[in-house]
């Protein structure tokens, strides 16, 4: 079966742009089929605040309010998205920029539970598996930012996290995958301050245990809620880890591996 690699990327490398051109090449040099789901949250905060918009976070969630959700479509669908595909060009990666809203790539729902109002957050029904071949297939690179919309039209901001495990799972069945979750550290830590302290390994029981120890919390909890779901759908290797380390992290040689077992 031939191999897809879906890499997320996020937190401070998007921000920094001699990091994110790093990044960006060794993502060019990946032998065959890849995607690459971007989220932008930080970029996406601070251009709210300069606008006095308030932001809310729960549980590394985003309240999406209706200002909230315009300053995510300008920023992740706009800004974001199009420097990264303009910098894989330079590079020769033939890369396409797209929404999940874009070609029907992704079908989704707005959030409604009874604890929280997530305002217009998006949970995703499904992912457009042909639509994603077709593409791949032409040798193009797909860049997806994390916005999608229901069936009404209305516009929702999806978690980026969640965008990359959902079309893992989803193409789990046709191709090999490898899902990499990149950021600014070098895997999951026991300890936030020390880079050094990243987790090698983490399995259901640990993550249970490190949960309740408070040492895994915040935004951190439904990145791996996503990567065992994953795991479990067929996709063949999940790990996290810092995105200078890209090529260590598809060779399993970084970061840390989440496994069933």
């Amino acid at each position: 079966m031939e191999k897809l690699h879906i890499i997320k990327i996020g937190g401070n490398i998007i921000d920094n742009e001699e990091h994110l051109s790093s990044f960006l090449k060794d993502f060019t040099a990946i032998d065959g089929k890849k995607i690459l789901v971007h989220g932008g949250g930080k970029l996406a905060t601070s251009v709210a605040e300069a606008m006095g918009i308030k932001q809310t976070m729960v549980d590394g969630r985003r309240i999406t309010d209706t200002e909230t959700l315009k300053v995510i479509t300008m920023v992740y669908a706009g800004f974001i998205n199009k420097n990264i595909v303009s910098k894989l060009q330079s590079y020769k990666c033939n890369a396409l920029g797209l929404t999940g809203t874009d070609g029907n790539l992704i079908t989704a729902h707005k959030r409604i539970t009874k604890e929280i109002n997530y305002g217009f957050a998006g949970d995703i029904d499904g992912v457009n598996a042909n639509f994603i071949v077709s593409i791949l297939q032409q040798d193009i690179s797909l860049v997806i930012a994390p916005v999608t919309s229901d069936a009404h039209g209305q516009l929702l901001n999806t978690n980026a996290d969640s965008v990359a495990n959902e079309i893992a799972k989803e193409m789990s069945s046709l191709y090999d995958v490898s899902l990499i979750y990149c950021f600014e550290k070098n895997g999951v830590l026991k300890n936030t301050s020390d880079d050094n302290s990243f987790i090698v390994k983490i399995n259901p029981t640990d993550y249970g245990s490190l949960k309740s120890q408070n040492i895994i919390s915040g935004g951190m909890i439904p990145k791996l809620d996503n990567a065992f779901e994953a795991l479990q759908a067929g996709v063949k290797y999940v790990t996290i880890g810092h995105a200078q380390n890209l090529q260590q992290l598809i060779n399993h040689q970084s970061g840390t591996a989440i496994i069933n077992g």
